[in-house]
């Protein structure tokens, strides 16, 4: 019983984290980490699970049976690097 409700407490975050990223501009701690900045040394497993969830928030779905998985996976990409774009470079100082 304890493992069941351990797993649906632990459900409840990750989807009401994957639900606060969804619509939130990328802080100045994102736009400064992986998969935006190269990284010295192994990549992490959360970070890994970072990329995931922000490329979850521009709508990829890894759990959909896709025949398109490149394309759809590169346009997901596409549409993170656009968001970085629009959310960490006028903090920078530099324009579009």
């Amino acid at each position: 019983m304890k493992r069941g409700v351990k797993a649906a407490v632990l459900m409840m975050f990750l989807l009401g984290s994957v639900a606060a990223m969804a619509d939130t501009k990328l802080t100045a701690e994102e736009c400064n980490d992986y998969p935006f900045k190269p990284v010295v040394g192994e990549i992490t497993h959360a970070q890994l699970m970072q990329e995931l969830a922000e490329l979850e928030s521009v709508g990829y779905d890894p759990h959909r049976i896709d025949y398109y998985y490149p394309n759809n996976l590169q346009a997901a990409q596409g549409r993170l690097h656009a968001k970085y774009v629009a959310d960490c470079a006028p903090a920078m100082g530099r324009g579009s």
